[in-house]
């Protein structure tokens, strides 16, 4: 026997079976992430992305290149992203191994400096629903806001089937239009939420005036999502003609004293969407939420329902597979689509 799988053998329950499992798979984790991403979020969104994440839990060779990346980095959003950066999209698994044969150094060196600041401003479809019922105006804080985008949802049109929403439409500038497929009923307002002051904090912001981040940036909206592309450049044009100030920084340290620079007379609210998964400690993550809800600004999250366990126990019904879970002050009320694309509203 394996003296690793020996050793193992003696201790108890489940931890036991874990362990041993691990070594004697140990790519196990990362096929099961991979596999995971294809089904649930891949699949109907990317048909290119959905085959080659199937294909690389399936490669003993491509799982171990990912397991000399930090577990950080290891996420399939980035290795495709990096590959396509250095290469282009693969058009097949076999032409995906000749690449990362051919570009290891780079590869590596792409994934440990470069993260998945996808800043979708289509998530500001599931946002201003969330805005709706506070008083106004509004001070919108965005924490993860990568090159801000997210921080317009007055400046962004919606169509939410039976209800459409549009700001002005200036001169130069056409909004980008998001359509959000909605069930339940969600409190969708009759008009755009009036911002008047906002800011975003990032640990790398980026700038909508740097060829490379937004090369990056669209490097991140998945193949096939042609229409997404364009929505993406829309808003990035909409936005680098007033662009916020985001403040580099740690939403761990530096988050609070933003809050307390929100202007009086102003509703302060604390938005974020898919960025605490970066945070690896729940206590932190706990320690962030306690801070929120101890300011006096509105929190309102939009994650995966793993990242506030306390919040998703309170959900009823059944956890909707592929969906992030939106809250507003620790009360769940929406599963939501990852790009903003669907609207589960059971709140009140």
């Amino acid at each position: 026997m394996n003296p690793q799988v020996r050793h193992l053998v003696g201790l108890s329950g489940d931890r036991s079976r874990t362990e041993t499992m691990q070594v004697q798979d140990p790519y196990g984790q990362i096929s099961a992430r991979y596999k995971k991403f294809a089904e649930a979020e891949a699949r109907g969104q990317s048909e290119q992305y959905e085959y080659l994440a199937r294909g690389i839990s399936e490669s003993p060779e491509l799982l171990a290149f990912l397991t000399t990346l930090p577990e950080a980095c290891q996420q399939p959003n980035l290795f495709l992203a990096a590959v396509r950066w250095i290469e282009g999209v693969p058009k097949d698994v076999a032409g995906l191994h000749d690449i990362v044969r051919a570009n290891r150094s780079t590869l590596r060196d792409v994934m440990l400096t470069r993260t998945t600041q996808t800043n979708e401003p289509a998530r500001c479809s599931v946002l201003v629903p969330a805005l709706a019922g506070l008083k106004q105006p509004l001070a919108l804080i965005e924490v993860g806001a990568s090159a801000g985008l997210c921080l317009f949802p007055d400046h962004y049109a919606y169509d939410y089937g039976k209800l459409k929403l549009a700001p002005p439409i200036g001169p130069a500038t056409i909004p980008p239009l998001f359509r959000c497929q909605i069930t339940g009923d969600p409190p969708i307002p009759s008009r755009l939420p009036q911002i008047t002051w906002r800011r975003g904090l990032d640990l790398n912001p980026i700038s909508l005036d740097n060829p490379d981040q937004m090369r990056w940036l669209e490097g991140l909206v998945w193949p096939g999502q042609a229409q997404r592309l364009s929505r993406l450049q829309a808003a990035i044009r909409i936005v680098r003609s007033d662009p916020p100030e985001v403040i580099k920084g740690d939403l761990q340290t530096d988050l609070f004293e933003l809050i307390t620079s929100v202007p009086k007379g102003l509703t302060p609210v604390v938005f974020h969407s898919a960025v605490l998964n970066y945070v690896s400690a729940q206590s932190d993550r706990d320690d962030f939420a306690s801070m929120v809800q101890g300011s006096g600004a509105v929190w309102i999250s939009n994650e995966a329902p793993s990242i506030f366990p306390q919040i998703h126990r309170k959900v009823s019904g059944k956890t909707k597979a592929g969906c992030f879970l939106l809250s507003i002050d620790g009360n769940p009320v929406a599963w939501t689509g990852p790009h903003g694309q669907t609207l589960d509203w059971f709140g009140g």
